[in-house]
């Protein structure tokens, strides 16, 4: 088994001083919920509390609640059942377990299962990520293994710096490494034929690597939500945005209920290969710490982002090429 080799971040505490955290979000088939749980349990402690055939949790692990579910909206919320009730069926409790179980066997082969990891140091990802293995040996299978699995993984990383100026540094960093990071990264066809992961458009690309984008936090936010009323982008900054300005956002015309606001930087671009021994964490973390180190440095931010905007095929495509392979030196 390759030994997983996550790269330092540029900024290693998040605003009030502590150590930042990050939360991990693995999509995955081929594995029943109570396998999962087990793999969880097995690593972090905790107790297995079960809660119907969509959706278990594993509390009081060292690091807090990991939930192991079905993720697919309708059915955690049940519902289906008013669907059923328009047709005039009522179910009772034992057929409602039967229905349950029944779709959630059927429903596993293309709705992914999810581990939501709570927030965890960066110095724990190796312990994901040693899950992760336990998972892939169990039988999990991931983003490769069927056409219509456009499964994903998801990082939430915590802020170093709610300031508007930091935010944008990172915001200007991810813009110019997006296709980069989806070489490096092989993101699947699937994946970007989704809607979850649509690019950020080229009006708000070029708007914030404008020479002199230095907006106020209201500037920046009203900036991206004009051009980004959803969660469907690679770099999801509505939980960031809703935790400085929940009403700012809330007003948009984005996904409200679907939106939960944390200071932390939704990054939903990588795959999930989990099927593939060859494949950990490290590889689409990696991708992310270039991101911080480019945001990190002014000088090497701003030339990237004037080649940008001059735009010529060749100069982009030579930039592109020597970020994919920067990125998978970390490999």
């Amino acid at each position: 088994m390759m030994t997983a080799r996550f790269r330092e971040l540029p900024w290693s505490d998040a605003p009030d001083g502590r150590p930042r955290r990050i939360g991990v979000e693995l999509e995955m088939a081929g594995i029943p919920l109570e396998t999962m749980a087990g793999v969880v349990r097995d690593e972090f402690g905790g107790r297995i509390e079960t809660s119907g055939a969509f959706l278990t949790r594993v509390r009081d692990t060292e690091y807090g609640t990991f939930e192991i579910e079905l993720d697919s909206l309708i059915l955690k919320d049940r519902g289906y059942r008013e669907h059923l009730k328009r047709l005039g069926i009522e179910l009772d409790d034992r057929d409602s377990a039967a229905l349950e179980r029944w779709l959630a066997g059927a429903a596993g082969r293309i709705v992914p299962h999810e581990i939501v990891a709570p927030p965890v140091p960066l110095a724990a990802l190796g312990r994901i990520d040693r899950m992760r293995s336990t998972l892939q040996r169990r039988g999990a299978r991931g983003t490769q293994a069927a056409l219509l699995y456009a499964f994903g993984l998801q990082l939430n990383i915590e802020v170093h710096s709610l300031e508007a100026s930091w935010i944008t540094s990172i915001i200007r960093a991810f813009v110019l490494l997006y296709e980069a990071l989806v070489q490096a990264g092989d993101i699947d066809l699937a994946r970007r034929l989704s809607p979850y992961i649509r690019p950020f458009p080229g009006g708000y690309v070029r708007q914030v690597l404008q020479p002199g984008y230095a907006p106020d936090i209201a500037g920046l936010i009203d900036d991206y939500l004009q051009h980004n009323p959803t969660r469907n982008r690679p770099l999801d900054l509505l939980p960031l945005f809703a935790e400085i300005d929940p009403d700012r956002v809330m007003a948009a015309p984005v996904e409200r209920s679907l939106v939960k606001p944390r200071p932390a930087l939704h990054y939903r671009l990588p795959n999930c290969e989990i099927d593939d021994p060859q494949w950990n964490l490290a590889r689409p973390f990696n991708g992310w710490a270039e991101v911080e180190h480019l945001a990190a440095d002014p000088d090497r931010l701003e030339a990237a982002a004037a080649e940008y905007l001059r735009r010529p095929a060749q100069a982009l495509g030579q930039l592109t090429d020597e970020w994919v392979q920067r990125i998978r030196d970390w490999f």
